[in-house]
């Protein structure tokens, strides 16, 4: 049995401060890693996800449903079986749930959501993966896709790159560092990349703008970026070409105000 050492400075020592928030040890604080991609990013701004579109907001709380592209993702398949969801119910608090997947058909949450945090495949056939884009949205399904997706998980991702996050109620989350990754189509190919932040008002504001060719542009936030409760950030892009590979990802220390 493996036992962790406590912290050298509950002994008047000295420790980083992010390796104890890291390791739970701050009261209050937490840290959210928040990973996004989009294999194919054409001339049209899309958020960074393993599918097309911009993700939107539903107008109130609504059951979602669960599906994937292919038939192995079920309970007895050879892709997952069932997915864990975290994400945000009207009362802006965080609730989940485990949904066992039956392929292309909607399984529907117990649960009433605002926003999907994260999805997360937790028992899986012997392929050991998602077979399949694994889907959380609402409205009709077809072959797994349904009308308006709030979540996706690429083919063998095994968890839902969405670059995208909302702060539950009760915290307030700092932004402290971001990044966001290119690899174009070709040399002549630029894309145009923007960190936005939907505030209290419903407004969506971009707070960051980069272009870039290729490779990757990092944002060090000396003086963090405050997220409000309910407020969200997002990543999007778009290319002035076609079929461009986009990664970002979000840093985000989160403490709890009561």
């Amino acid at each position: 049995m493996t036992r962790e050492l406590s912290s050298i400075s509950r002994f008047g020592l000295t420790e980083p401060f992010e390796l104890q928030v890291g390791r739970g040890q701050i009261t209050g604080h937490s840290v959210v890693h928040i990973f996004g991609h989009n294999p194919d990013v054409d001339t049209a701004e899309v958020t960074v996800w393993p599918t097309t579109g911009l993700l939107g907001h539903p107008a109130a709380p609504n059951l979602m449903t669960v599906s994937s592209s292919s038939a192995r993702d079920t309970s007895a398949g050879t892709g997952a079986r069932s997915v864990f969801i975290i994400g945000i119910n009207g009362t802006g608090g965080y609730v989940s749930e485990t949904v066992i997947l039956n392929g292309q058909t909607a399984v529907t949450t117990t649960h009433e959501y605002d926003a999907i945090e994260r999805v997360t495949v937790v028992s899986a056939g012997s392929g050991g993966a998602n077979a399949g884009t694994i889907y959380v949205g609402t409205g009709t399904v077809t072959s797994g896709v349904p009308a308006v997706t709030y979540s996706a998980m690429g083919i063998g991702d095994n968890l839902s790159l969405v670059g995208h996050w909302t702060c539950p109620t009760d915290h307030v989350g700092y932004l402290t560092y971001g990044s966001i990754t290119c690899g174009t189509a070709n040399s002549n190919q630029y894309i145009t990349a923007r960190l936005k932040q939907r505030g209290q008002d419903g407004i969506i504001r971009t707070v960051a703008i980069t272009t870039l060719n290729s490779g990757t542009v990092e944002y060090n936030f000396t003086y963090p970026v405050q997220i409000l409760p309910g407020e969200c950030v997002t990543a999007t892009a778009k290319g002035s070409g076609n079929n461009n590979d986009i990664a970002s990802y979000f840093q985000i220390v989160l403490v709890r105000t009561s």
